[in-house]
Formats: C-alpha cells, structure tokens, sequence
C-alpha cells in the first residue's frame, strides 16, 4: 500500500479507536502506534515493546479490530514490529502500566450474590427460564429486537451490536428479550458468567459496599461477568456515584469483549440526566426498539398465554380481545388470567359475552389505577393545599421562604414519586434545571434527616394524593 495512503487509513483508525476508549487510554497506549506497511491482508503495526503488543491484544483488540477492517479492506492478520525511536521516548510510560482490576483468585472477591463467607465463586445469573426466545412472541412490533437478541446470544461479546441496548414501554417485553438472551447463552455457554441485575439492585449494590468502604470488591467481581444485563437504566439519573463505577465496569468489560446489555424506558438519546460519557458508550452498539404490539401480535400473544394455562378461547373471543385490550403484554396476560378464574372457579364456559364481562371489569381497574397514579400536577396540587399557597405564586419568581421551600419539596417528592426525568421535573416546576431539583432534593432530604416532625407532614401531604 502507498505510503501516504497507508497513513491516512490508519489516522482514519485513531479517530474512530478515539471515540470508543478513554482519553488517558487512548494517549497512553493507542496514540504512540504507527501503521507500518499493508500487503492487502497482514498490517505491521510499530510499537515501543514486545509488552505493549501483548496489553494491546488483550485489552484493546476485540473494541478496535471492527475499525481496522472497515479502514483496511482484506485485513485478516495483524503483526508487530519494535519501533526504537518510539521505544525510547516512552520507556517512562511503558514502565507505569495501569491496572484494569483484572482478578484471577476468585477466592478473594466478594460476591454481591452470595452469603459473605462462601468462597466458591459460583455465580447466581439471576434468570427466570421461563422467560427465554421460545416464549417471546414476535411480531413487527419487535422482530428486529428479537432478531438481533438471537444474534447477541449467538456470538456475545463477538459481535457488531456490543453494547445492546433495548429501549421501549413499560410492558412490552424488553426484559423478557434481555433475560431470553442470557438464556440462550447459558444453555450453549453453561460455563460462562451470565448476570441479569436490575438498575435499582446494582445501585444498592453499590450503596452497601460504598458503606462497607468495599467498592474495589465490588468492581471486581462485574469485570469477572462474561454477559451482564443490567435492567431498566434509567434508573440511574441523579447518581453520579454510580454512573462513574458503571463507566469503568462497562470500558473494562467491553475492551475485554465480553457483553453488555441494556433496557430502557427511552433511547440513549433521550438520556439528557446521565453522563454524557456513559450515553456515548450506550450508543457504541446497536439500539433496538420495542414498540407497542399490533392487531396481529396481539392474536398470537393472546392464543399464546392461553395454550400455557389450557385454556381455549373461540375464535371471536380472541379478536374480542385483541381489539379491545390494552397495549401493555402484562395486561393481556392479567385478562387471560382472569378468563381462567372465571372458567375453572366459577364453571363458565368462555364465550363472547363473558370477555365482555371480564374486559369490562379490566378497564375499570386499569381507569382506577391510573386515577391513584401520583403525578407532577397532583404533587403540586397538594403542597400547594397544604400550605395554603395559590398556584400563581406557585409558579411566580417570587423567592420567600415559604414558597421557595414548597417549590423544593414539589421537586423532592416528584423525583421520590414519578418515573419523570430531573429535566422533566424541572421544566414542570417552574422552568427549573435538573441541577436545581438535585439540589432540592438534597435540600428535602437534609430536612427529613434532621427535623423528626417533618416525616408527619410528608405523610400528611401525600395522603391528600390518594
């Protein structure tokens, strides 16, 4: 290859193999290599040692090869040669390798999923088995998920959609998909380290072993997971603490090719409250969604749950329903449920009129659920009953004691009880940013920690909710 040529390739390569590690990384042990020649199939690299090949392959390879190929078309061997003019001017460096917490004695690493004192490193990854591919219904709702899923299981770690990140409602089957995943792994991997964690046990997690002043632990034993599925992410926001250990779980896990999957309420776009880092590194594989089934799904759904709990359902039921139902999986399955305590317990033969019955009753309490749910609008009402403080001064710039701390508290209890972003929040309270509801939170927080009447007061407020 041309030289000027061979050049450009590989000053293409450090652009991209830049966006993909950390800067420390990327000048430390990336920047210094050079593209020596290219024959059409093997690339000679130039690197200061023998041992800088050796880091370069083990940590680095599986995140950069994908950009080597597209850059070098044919590629299919990579070699080394020592470079002594770069060998000499970084010999300071080479000498000071950082460690990635790579732990091989297992018997010294606790396990977040073990009784402390057990020292056999076996790992719990967390499954439901019922929840695998052959009972994920697909449809044109999720087929390129499902399709992808099935990719991910196939080759995890090895694959063009490292990190997966599955995005869609709630009740629609992305955790479903995600644990059907570390299924399918476990069954032609049983030696491998499946882990599904949810965000909100992962952030206890964290929180206990912070406590514990045992955080070096509990790193190390996630850089021991060869799948980790970490549920519902977005549960992240606001803690920053968290979202740094995660950054440097995910760089080590994924320089060392071994997979990531995440689920969320929203693509890795719309992620505005966590780190900018972190949302990067979501969007390095592929990001899939899970929309709402269709007429079509929904029949295959419905035939599905009721074959599993014997139950028929004539023809016209089942179009009843699939018109009629909600979007969610979970409530199809709750009316289905229903249709076998009517049938088994009461002796009624599944007919038309009675799924009229039944989805008739089901709407009333999906109607009733949705009138208890706790809103921003209905926090607001109350605080604003409570102390007795009209809506306009609510909302004004007006900055006395009183209402500042009612404008707190609304952001306090609207982080504690909705699933609302710090952005949303804020917007909703006055135009505020999510540093200023942080802060109101820790504002709250700080009250309820030292002033032991205020507990009551809460209580107070939120039962006007009800």
């Amino acid at each position: 290859m041309d030289k000027n040529l061979l050049i450009n390739n590989w000053r293409n390569c450090l652009t991209e193999i830049e966006k993909r590690i950390s800067k420390e990384e990327f000048d430390k042990w990336i920047q210094p290599i050079e593209a020596s020649s290219f024959d059409g199939e093997t690339l000679l690299l130039a690197v200061p040692s023998k041992e800088w090949a050796t880091y370069i392959e083990k940590y680095f390879l599986n995140s950069i090869k994908h950009i080597i190929k597209d850059s070098f078309k044919g590629v299919s061997k990579l070699n080394y040669v020592l470079n002594p003019r770069t060998k000499e001017q970084l010999s300071n460096i080479s000498n000071n390798t950082p460690t990635f917490n790579v732990q091989n004695n297992t018997q010294v690493i606790k396990n977040p999923f073990i009784v402390p004192g057990v020292k056999n490193m076996q790992i719990d990854p967390q499954l439901n088995f019922n929840l695998d591919f052959d009972s994920f219904i697909d449809g044109g709702c999720n087929l390129v998920a499902r399709v992808t899923g099935l990719a991910v299981a196939k080759n995890p770690g090895d694959n063009v959609f490292n990190p997966l990140f599955i995005h869609g409602d709630s009740g629609l089957g992305k955790t479903h998909l995600a644990q059907a995943i570390g299924i399918e792994v476990k069954k032609n991997r049983p030696d491998s380290h499946v882990l599904y964690v949810t965000t909100n046990k992962f952030l206890d997690q964290y929180t206990r072993a912070a406590m514990k002043k045992e955080v070096p632990n509990f790193i190390r034993f996630y850089q021991l997971i060869d799948v980790l599925i970490i549920d519902d992410i977005q549960e992240l926001t606001g803690k920053p603490g968290t979202q740094n250990v995660l950054f440097h779980i995910f760089n080590h896990l994924h320089q060392s090719g071994k997979q990531l999957i995440f689920t969320c309420d929203k693509p890795p776009s719309e992620l505005s409250d966590l780190e900018n880092r972190l949302i990067t590194r979501f969007k390095w594989g592929s990001t899939v969604a899970i929309d709402i089934p269709d007429f079509e799904t929904k029949i295959k759904i419905i035939r599905s749950k009721a074959e599993k709990l014997n139950l028929f359902l004539p023809n016209d039921v089942v179009e009843y329903m699939a018109t009629n139902i909600g979007e969610s999986v979970r409530e199809i399955e709750g009316t289905i449920s229903s249709f076998v305590a009517y049938t088994s317990l009461l002796k009624r033969e599944p007919s038309l009129a009675l799924a009229k019955e039944i989805m008739k009753g089901c709407k009333a309490k999906v109607v009733e659920e949705r009138k208890k749910e706790v809103t921003i609008d209905s926090i607001q009402e109350s605080i604003c009953s409570y102390y007795n403080i009209g809506k306009t001064d609510f909302y004004s710039k007006k900055r006395t004691h009183s209402i500042a701390f009612a404008r707190q508290l609304a952001m306090y209890l609207s982080k504690e009880m909705t699933t609302m972003s710090l952005k949303a929040i804020g917007q909703a309270i006055g135009g505020k940013t999510h540093a200023t509801v942080l802060y109101a939170h820790k504002t709250i927080s700080n009250e309820i920690d030292t002033n032991k009447d205020f507990q009551s007061i809460l209580d107070k407020i939120k039962s006007m909710m009800k």
